[in-house]
């Protein structure tokens, strides 16, 4: 009897002390792609996270709380990533930091939805700010903003009549693929060959011949990363002459480290780079993550720190921790970066939790990317 009573007092004193520890706390959930194909993606995300989370709480965390990440891996898998972020949420996340792609993102969000929790992801296929969800918001331009803004780039600077397209067929490639066919429709370009390739293909001698084939003035290259490399490699054994240009992922670092100097020469527009090092908090966040994990961060890295320092500041400004009121507070709201400096670049968020921000034009230049064009929000 007299040991159940101390089982018993024991196991009160845990559950008030795990009590009183929560409540000393915020809980962030970092949901991403850890393993599987889309780690390269998942692991700069987490990896930008951890340096925000030690920033916020050098600066005293979430209110005067010190912040707390869990770590979730979707291992790229949808129904897994679903699961993940019920486990977040019921390990007591306050909000969710991912997912990167796409396909997972659409299924997972409507759990963070059902239980009105603020969720910042990556992904950037048109179709996850089209589903009326208050709750998800982007940390880059999703598809439908990014692609327009190489219209120009093929109008003025290629002036291209005809042109190809080689896309990934998931929800992000599928995404940025409809979006440009229908900008390259409006521009009065013709695509001439349209070649879509699957997730974690890893030959693409047949794509590239049919592109070469059909013979355009520039071929426009939507992929996730590792296909994006395979692709380049491929495209410079077969001589593919004609301008690769992309969107997102076609020059980050990761794909340059993959492609080596089959990379040279790719073009690309991307929401934000750690190239970028004439904007002063880019720059800054580089080096820190340099030194901390011994290589160069990818945008994905930097879409995780914002997205988490995002986190704290609307927090602060709501006053409390209440998903519907940051819900709230998020729609229609602009942070400038001279105010806001971690939030990198002056950044708004429209009422569907879509981003605007300056972006930016990337070539790779002796297997660097390079900054050659600074593009304004849209």
């Amino acid at each position: 009897m007299y040991r159940k009573y101390l089982f018993a007092a024991s196991t009160a004193l845990l559950v008030v002390a795990s009590t009183a520890h929560a409540q000393e706390t915020v809980k962030l959930g970092m949901v991403a792609e850890l393993s599987g194909p889309g780690a390269p993606a998942g692991t700069n995300w987490r990896d930008g996270i951890k340096i925000a989370a030690e920033e916020i709480n050098a600066e005293g965390g979430i209110l005067g709380k010190k912040i707390e990440v869990g770590e979730y891996d979707t291992q790229t898998d949808p129904q897994v990533s679903r699961a993940m972020v019920q486990k977040a949420i019921d390990d007591g996340a306050y909000a969710i930091l991912g997912t990167i792609y796409s396909g997972s993102t659409m299924v997972n969000m409507l759990v963070a939805q059902q239980n009105s929790i603020p969720q910042f992801v990556g992904s950037e296929a048109p179709s996850i700010v089209e589903k009326g969800n208050p709750f998800v918001f982007r940390t880059s331009s999703g598809a439908q903003k990014g692609v327009p803004a190489l219209t120009k780039y093929f109008t003025d600077t290629l002036k291209a009549k005809k042109v190809g397209v080689a896309w990934l067929n998931n929800e992000f490639g599928k995404g940025g693929h409809d979006v440009f066919v229908e900008e390259m429709k409006k521009a009065g370009i013709e695509v001439v060959i349209d070649v879509a390739s699957e997730q974690a293909q890893t030959d693409y001698a047949a794509d590239v011949a049919k592109l070469k084939e059909a013979n355009p003035e520039a071929v426009f290259v939507y992929m996730n990363q590792e296909e994006s490399a395979r692709f380049l490699i491929e495209a410079k054994k077969q001589g593919l002459a004609m301008p690769l240009v992309g969107e997102v992922t076609l020059t980050e670092a990761k794909v340059v480290e993959l492609a080596g100097a089959a990379a040279d020469g790719a073009i690309a527009h991307v929401g934000v780079t750690a190239t970028a090092t004439e904007v002063p908090g880019i720059a800054a966040f580089t080096k820190k993550f340099e030194e901390t994990f011994k290589r160069k961060p990818t945008h994905d890295a930097i879409k995780g720190y914002v997205g988490a320092w995002t986190t704290k500041y609307v927090t602060e400004m709501v006053g409390e921790l209440d998903g519907e009121a940051f819900s709230e507070k998020m729609r229609g709201l602009c942070l400038k970066a001279a105010d806001y400096p971690k939030i990198l670049l002056d950044t708004c968020w429209d009422d569907r939790g879509e981003m605007s921000r300056p972006s930016f034009m990337v070539q790779v230049k002796d297997g660097a990317p390079v900054v050659i064009g600074t593009l304004p929000a849209n």
